[in-house]
């Protein structure tokens, strides 16, 4: 696979690209405005202590009080072996039947030092937790761990076995615990500590610092964007690094100098006569990732719609018939499997998280269904999020959750739609001209009124014009109010509004139900 890192920098805004066999699989931003938190340590002072959900929320002096659940407290596990899945947190070490009482460990009013492990999203505040970890190149530093820890994703039990023994004799004892992360699969014993070494003095600076501070209070910022995304992703398994900005490519020249300097000839700065993204073609894939229909190769579509709760995801087969009507079981199969690669692309693109709910076309064979579920996770195998997938139930839905720690690119790039309130739909111009009349009758049933005008978008006064062209008629002589209906242009296709008089007074509020 062919993989590429593209990156376009200003001062307003910061734009990182993943591409792979030359589409877009990936599209990251940060601007100034977002006021962006995650991975950043906080002096916190905790608000209130909810034992029903065994919770705290903490001000952390951003706005929304942050949200710190029992299980996410810095409190020694029953055991802290080595387990099979390396995070090297004390406290998920425990059942949550095993937790205890967060009333015993938290007071109102106490200070408290914790890290956002997940962004504010629509009304909820961020997430938050007491187990520090501070991220470098090649490991990750856990200060109340005690547990060395090996990435999932380096496969192969020799090369696990020789990382874990490594890292094992890195950290003195009672420093803390470590995870050795993916890029660092080819990493020696003299990086491992020298980036340890580093990690630890950057503890102890914020340790310091946490003392001198009154909360609520931040004391340590995460790397920004295109650091985060050099230091975390940028290894030989990407083949180029382009970027458009003369001082980031500086920047990361430098970074990857110290860090990896067999990677620097793969690092280039964008000479183009037009913009990086342009080239790539990465500007119209990200308009494209906003459409709420994605067209299928074999003439199928997903419809992806976002809700509150959950992100529902149906497949349809559109124009696809197969190669004859004898098989649809086969045609159908083939439509899924289809929708399931892409499906797994879409989500990691649009960075979807939360719930989703997958409407597959329905299969009858159960060993169409298997194969439809394990294409699915193969490819979400790719993704950096995490996710779990349920088994296809008999309506044919697949249910699966997907990491979220910030808010999609989609709701940061846009808001609410003032004309819908964003539902995404308006009334229509005859349910428009039905509300008209009854605001009408209530006018008229006031007494208040003598003459009004009617104004509305041009769609609606052409929907009277031609299907009932008797009804302004209609409505005076019902209502014995002299009406005029005008045309506005600026008004929104569900808008009308009530002028009374000769001064055309706004008197829609007092009569629109």
């Amino acid at each position: 696979m062919r993989r590429e890192i593209l990156v376009s920098a200003t001062p307003q805004e910061s734009w990182v690209a993943l591409r792979e066999d030359n589409k877009l699989a990936e599209i990251m931003f940060d601007r100034p405005d977002q006021d962006r938190v995650l991975g950043d340590i906080f002096l916190g002072r905790v608000e209130a202590v909810l034992p029903g959900i065994q919770a705290a929320f903490v001000d952390i002096g951003t706005g929304k009080a942050g949200f710190l659940h029992v299980s996410d407290l810095n409190l020694p596990s029953e055991d802290d072996g080595e387990g099979g899945n390396g995070k090297g947190r004390r406290g998920r070490g425990r059942r949550k039947g095993n937790l205890p009482p967060i009333q015993d460990h938290v007071q109102k009013g106490q200070e408290i030092l914790v890290q956002v492990t997940k962004e504010a999203i629509s009304t909820k505040g961020p997430r938050l937790t007491a187990e520090i970890s501070l991220p470098g190149r090649f490991l990750v530093y856990m200060p109340h761990a005690s547990r060395v820890g090996v990435s999932r994703k380096i496969e192969g039990r020799a090369q696990r076995s020789k990382l874990r023994s490594m890292a094992q004799n890195v950290p003195p004892d009672d420093s803390g615990g470590l995870i050795v992360r993916t890029v660092g699969e080819e990493v020696t014993q003299e990086k491992l500590e020298h980036e340890f070494g580093r990690l630890f003095e950057r503890w102890q600076s914020i340790e310091a610092r946490a003392k001198e501070l009154s909360a609520p209070a931040a004391v340590h910022r995460e790397a920004t964007l295109i650091s985060g995304v050099i230091r975390d992703l940028f290894s030989d398994k990407f083949e180029a690094l382009r970027v458009d900005s003369k001082k980031a490519y500086n920047e990361i020249v430098d970074y990857v100098t110290s860090v990896d300097p067999d990677l620097l000839d793969r690092v280039h700065l964008h000479n183009g006569s037009g913009p990086l993204f342009d080239e790539f073609g990465v500007e119209e894939a990200i308009q494209k990732a906003f459409s709420r229909n994605v067209p299928l190769k074999s003439g199928g579509s997903l419809v992806i719609e976002p809700t509150e709760a959950l992100v529902s995801i149906d497949v349809n087969t559109g124009r696809f018939t197969g190669k004859g009507k004898k098989d649809p079981e086969q045609t159908i199969l083939k439509t899924n499997l289809e929708a399931a690669r892409e499906i797994a692309k879409q989500l990691r693109l649009r960075d979807v998280g939360g719930i989703i709910v997958v409407d597959f076309i329905d299969m009858e064979a159960q060993e169409n269904r298997d194969k439809v579920l394990r294409e699915l996770r193969s490819y979400l195998g790719r993704d950096r999020a995490r996710t779990k997938t349920f088994e296809i139930s008999d309506l044919g839905l697949v249910e699966m959750t997907r990491q979220r720690v910030r808010p999609s690119v989609f709701n940061s790039l846009t808001s609410v739609c003032q004309s819908c309130g964003g539902i995404g739909r308006v009334y229509t111009p005859a349910t428009v001209v039905r509300q008209i009349e009854r605001t009408l009758k209530r006018a008229a049933a006031s007494k208040e009124e003598r003459s009004l005008v009617v104004r509305v978008h041009p769609e609606v006064a052409l929907r009277v014009i031609e299907e009932e062209p008797g009804l302004m008629k209609r409505l005076r002589d019902r209502t014995r109010l002299e009406l005029r209906l005008r045309d506005d242009p600026l008004m929104r296709l569900d808008e009308f509004r009530l002028l009374s008089g000769p001064a055309e007074t706004d008197v829609t509020d007092k009569y629109a139900a």
